[in-house]
């Protein structure tokens, strides 16, 4: 399923974003534990270029951890980049965020040289949350939508660490439908841009192949695990609904209810310890996807230069 959200507020997050980067020296890009492929702002890495970079795999207590080590491995292997997987609300985020950004810039530091770190991320992935926590008292508005930190604002981590908070920043074209419908499901994109079913009723394909004793164990269905893998995904989603009670007149089966309350389970992480992606399945989306946009801009520009009244027939 195709999924798009660029609201007109990010065209200026960009300029403003791209203006902070020429006096940055280390770049914090928050992610979610949960799909960090799909949560990775391409848009932000062409900006950054290659500027020190530490990927935070945020929510790590709502992702699966074997899943949460293999993508630190994938990012520390790359050049000028760490990463770490934290939760937003844990002690001691300050030290630890001020000793990885001084690794990564040791050429930064006192007052004639202070350290500057920009922050930033996609919208819903835990930024405010992780600021407030940072200097123990609420300085940014935090919540479960997208789109809430609209202005850049500066916050102090040291007498000579100076961090740069942006508003989260989507980019102009979801390629991969694989990642749109992850986007969705973890809350970064706004509800007007996509279907609740629809969205549940992918993660539920999902979650049948990848962590289907979970699923069978928090809807409690009563039967096997063969017989919950085997099942269309929107009986599924019409055997929840029931055990929810999202019905509509004459018992049938409301299915935006019910695909509700799938994605607040995994949002809220009542589905257990859940990662919906892995850095060979995201390479391989992306790899398909540039494929398939390459071969619509070839044929755009044929159909440019054919000569006008020699279309095929038909």
């Amino acid at each position: 399923m195709a999924v798009q959200w660029f609201p007109g507020h990010m065209h200026a997050t960009r300029k403003a974003l791209a203006e902070r980067l020429s006096t940055t020296d280390v770049v914090i890009e928050l992610l979610d534990a949960r799909l960090p492929g799909s949560s990775a702002n391409p848009l932000l890495a062409q900006i950054i270029g290659a500027k020190p970079t530490l990927k935070v795999l945020n929510k790590e207590d709502l992702a699966d951890p074997a899943r949460t080590a293999e993508w630190l491995a994938h990012y520390g292997a790359q050049p000028g980049t760490r990463a770490l997987a934290l939760q937003a609300q844990q002690p001691g985020l300050a030290r630890l965020l001020v000793a990885e950004c001084r690794r990564l810039a040791p050429q930064r530091g006192g007052m004639a040289k202070p350290l500057r770190v920009l922050i930033a991320g996609i919208p819903n992935v835990g930024k405010s949350t992780l600021l407030n926590t940072l200097l123990g008292r609420r300085v940014a508005r935090a919540a479960d939508e997208p789109g809430v930190t609209r202005h850049e604002q500066r916050v102090t981590l040291a007498d000579d660490v100076y961090l740069y908070d942006t508003p989260g920043l989507l980019w102009p074209k979801i390629v991969a439908p694989e990642s749109g419908w992850r986007l969705a499901a973890s809350g970064a994109i706004g509800r007007n841009a996509y279907d609740e079913e629809a969205v549940a009723l992918e993660l539920l394909r999902y979650l049948q192949q990848a962590y289907l004793t979970q699923l069978v164990q928090r809807y409690r269905l009563g039967t096997s695990e063969d017989v919950v893998a085997a099942l269309p995904a929107h009986e599924l989603l019409a055997a929840i609904g029931r055990k929810r009670g999202a019905l509509l007149p004459g018992g049938r089966i409301d299915g935006h209810k019910a695909g509700e309350a799938v994605l607040a389970d995994l949002r809220s992480g009542a589905l257990g310890r859940i990662t919906l992606e892995t850095p060979p399945a995201f390479e391989a989306w992306m790899a398909a996807a540039r494929a398939a946009e390459a071969q619509r801009q070839a044929q755009r520009q044929a159909r440019r230069r054919r000569p006008p009244g020699d279309d095929p027939p038909g």
